[in-house]
Order: structure tokens, then C-alpha cells, then sequence
């Protein structure tokens, strides 16, 4: 493991956040009508979301998912990479959705918003980064 598999992990986790984060504001405030708290609840994860796609990236990079000897091909990792982070980020942001807005269907409501907007943002996020090669020595696209 190199220290620039570390400076990919970071730049995807910002160019993640920044696409997760604005597609939460626009979401939170559609469905609570109110841009103020749109713009709370997305601020308020930019933090946890960060920590928490860190560490997702990590695990991932260390998860070694061959069939008889051959590495799973790219497109199913990022889709089953895509469910597991969407799990947690739903998750995540069901929770400080309620904390905020102090309405647990609030929470729900833009939660399951996320499963959809954001599965599609993240899968093409992966497919973009997959064809970039900032912060690999070499490798070979398939």
C-alpha cells in the first residue's frame, strides 16, 4: 500500500462530499420546504460523511473479492461498493435528518430520497475515478 493510494482515498472522499452534500441540501429542502434546514442537515454530515467514506474506501481497497484467482470485475465491485456505502450513508444521514429537524419521518422521508438520487451519483462518482489515474503507480483498466 502506497502513500498515494491515501491521497486518491482522500480526493475521492472530497469529490464525493461535495457532490453527496449538495444533492442532500437540494433534497432537504424539497422535501421539508424549508432552505435553511436543507442547509443544516447538509452541513451538519459533511463531517461524518468524510470520516465515514474514508474508512469505506479503506476497507474496500483492502477487500479482496477474486473467484478462482480472478478479480471481480469493475463494474459489479462498484455497484456492490455502491450498496454497501449507501447503506451507511442512509443511514447517517436518517439520523442527523431527525436530530435536526426533530422529526424522525423527516429523517425517513429524505433518507429514502438518498437511496435513489444518490446510489445513481455515487455509481458514476466510481466509474469517473476509475478512469482517472491520480494516485496509482500502474494498473490496467478492464
Amino acid at each position: 500500500m502506497t502513500d498515494t493510494s491515501y491521497k486518491r482515498h482522500l480526493a475521492k472522499t472530497i469529490t464525493w462530499r461535495i457532490v453527496g452534500t449538495l444533492d442532500t441540501i437540494l433534497l432537504s429542502w424539497l422535501i421539508t420546504g424549508d432552505a435553511l434546514l436543507g442547509l443544516q442537515i447538509g452541513l451538519a454530515e459533511v463531517i461524518t460523511k468524510m470520516i465515514l467514506y474514508f474508512i469505506h474506501e479503506r476497507v474496500w481497497f483492502k477487500v479482496n473479492l477474486s473467484k478462482n484467482g480472478k478479480i471481480l470485475e469493475s463494474r459489479k465491485r462498484h455497484i456492490a461498493k455502491t450498496f454497501t456505502w449507501r447503506g451507511l450513508g442512509t443511514l447517517d444521514t436518517m439520523i442527523i435528518s431527525w436530530i435536526i429537524s426533530g422529526n424522525p419521518f423527516t429523517g425517513l422521508k429524505i433518507g429514502f430520497a438518498e437511496l435513489i438520487t444518490k446510489m445513481i451519483l455515487y455509481y458514476l462518482h466510481e466509474r469517473v475515478w476509475y478512469r482517472m489515474d491520480y494516485g496509482l503507480e500502474k494498473r490496467k483498466l478492464e
